[in-house]
């Protein structure tokens, strides 16, 4: 599949899919507390981008059985959400989700503490933030993709964290999954160049200690090898000829 630039009537469609698909993890992050489930958190998720008029990106994709992927501590990504798993006082939450609108997909993700927690948690949250638009701020037409995956890795490499080399960003439009991936950690070449119109979601998955991740026997949930938390933090962008447009933050600000 080659990289799509995508015309004005697209950009549109993705621009209020983004809206839509940020409003929705705005309330997720709002409504976590102690106490609830995991399967909770999907249902309300589920109704949320239905609410919008809205198709849930992730339900059935290549056999995932939930709306959104809620993952919980060690847990990196693609966590399925249980009536069994229950949130406590300090667990770290990584919310992870998708939705369709007229055809075209936004994907996004937060992590957040339930209640409260420790200051390590609250740093590695923030610092996997920063990564991004550290990140971003490279994401320019006319600079090269690699300089986004260079930059998340300038910002995190000195806190001695672990990036997730086994998962990575990616192109997305019409599919969920589009040509170029986005690495989050160094590389040696530039890659391609960055187009005006271009969409990508950027999402730097950083851990506590290992950049080592195993797959459970679910064959969907990510852990890191070593059991310590991550954090993980996505945005979909648009490739402008200035600073780049953050589609799925509401009114395309930082939080």
């Amino acid at each position: 599949m080659a990289v799509t630039i995508k015309t004005v009537q697209e950009v549109e469609k993705m621009r209020t899919a983004g809206r839509y698909l940020g409003e929705v993890l705005e309330e997720l992050v709002a409504s976590v507390k102690p106490g609830m489930t995991t399967k909770d958190l999907d249902i309300l998720g589920e109704k949320l981008i239905r609410k919008h008029g809205c198709i849930p990106s992730f339900l059935h994709y290549n056999g995932y059985p939930a709306s959104i992927c809620i993952s919980v501590n060690e847990e990196v990504v693609h966590g399925i959400p249980s009536r069994k798993r229950i949130l406590q006082e300090g667990d770290l939450v990584s919310f992870d989700a998708g939705l369709i609108w007229q055809g075209y997909h936004s994907d996004a993700c937060r992590s957040t503490l339930v209640g409260d927690g420790p200051e390590e948690l609250k740093l590695l949250i923030r610092r996997t933030e920063d990564s991004f638009f550290d990140g971003i701020a490279k994401a320019v037409a006319g600079n090269h993709l690699y300089d986004i995956s260079n930059a998340i890795a300038d910002s995190i490499e000195p806190y001695g964290y672990g990036i997730v080399e086994d998962l990575v960003g990616h192109g997305i439009g019409r599919h969920l999954h589009e040509e170029p991936e986005v690495p989050n950690f160094r590389q040696r070449s530039r890659g391609i160049r960055l187009r005006k119109n271009m969409t990508l979601a950027v999402e730097p998955m950083i851990a506590m200690g290992t950049h080592k991740v195993i797959t459970l026997d679910d064959d969907w949930t990510v852990v890191t090898a070593d059991g310590k938390p991550a954090a993980h933090y996505e945005n979909t962008i648009l490739i402008t000829d200035g600073e780049p447009e953050i589609l799925s933050l509401p009114g395309g600000r930082r939080e």
